[in-house]
């Protein structure tokens, strides 16, 4: 049977989104064929539906049959894909949809595909320390630990276990504000003088550190976005992508080599 040709592209996927079991039934013959039973028991649909989508795709020229098997063919297979790619997309797009806004923007060579696999945390009302506390699961299994960026918000919470990681051995490399530094060292004077004092600490200052934090681990890179009226973390987003580590790198390097050791600032207090 000739393929149809007269409806165009938009129909064909508005024909596959409008039932699940097209796309499951289209997703599972472009893994490996299968029977009417097989693919019944994988999407939970009834035989006449099984039947009718069958019969469309076989239309389409999507599938072939085989004894009592179906597969699908190349163009079944190439559609399969780019809708699984497409699904995909959506998302991650409806994953990062109401908080986009915080994490950086193109112009710092960020982009989605960087963080397609992420873990995203999100604070909420019934628990604003989440995206914290997901922070110092990575910090508590790292054994190398860099940051640029606003980090009071972050690291003040978890100055405890960033103490006792740092004089357990951890490196850590934290570049930030001047007005965070004395902050931090005016407040907590006594918490912070061992990790200093032991050389596993490098702390160095830039005047104009990005309005979000980047934290670098071990295995994965974390993106920390602040509320810039209340200084608290709304999102941590943190992944193993190769692309956004470099990303990463790239980034702390830049703002690392304009930044000055603590020491040149004065001690405030």
């Amino acid at each position: 049977m000739l393929p149809n040709t007269t409806s165009g592209p938009l129909e064909d996927v508005e024909f596959l989104v409008r039932s699940e079991h097209r796309v499951a039934v289209l997703d599972a013959l472009a893994e490996r064929p299968r029977t009417r039973a097989d693919l019944r028991a994988r999407t939970g649909a009834s035989a006449s539906t099984i039947s009718r989508i069958l019969r469309a795709f076989e239309e389409r020229n999507w599938i072939n049959r085989a004894g009592d098997r179906y597969e699908a063919t190349p163009l079944g297979a190439f559609v399969a894909t780019g809708l699984r790619d497409l699904l995909d997309r959506f998302a991650t797009e409806r994953q990062f949809r109401d908080i986009w806004r915080w994490l950086p923007s193109a112009d710092h060579g960020f982009t989605v595909e960087m963080v397609r696999d992420a873990v995203v945390t999100v604070a909420d009302v019934d628990a604003p320390y989440r995206p914290v506390n997901r922070f110092a699961s990575l910090l508590r299994s790292t054994t190398r630990f860099r940051f640029v960026g606003p980090d009071v918000g972050l690291l003040e919470p978890c100055r405890d276990d960033l103490r006792r990681r740092i004089l357990d051995g951890m490196e850590a490399e934290i570049i930030d504000p001047p007005s965070a530094a004395g902050y931090v060292r005016s407040t907590y004077r006594d918490h912070c003088a061992a990790p200093l004092e032991s050389g596993n600490l490098t702390v160095r200052l830039h005047d104009d550190v990005p309005p979000y934090g980047v934290s670098i681990f071990d295995d994965r890179i974390a993106i920390s976005c602040c509320d810039r009226t209340t200084g608290t973390v709304r999102v941590l987003v943190d992944t193993d992508s190769p692309a956004a580590r470099e990303w990463a790198e790239s980034t702390f390097e830049a703002y690392r080599q304009e930044a000055r050791p603590l020491a040149l600032e004065p001690t405030a207090g």
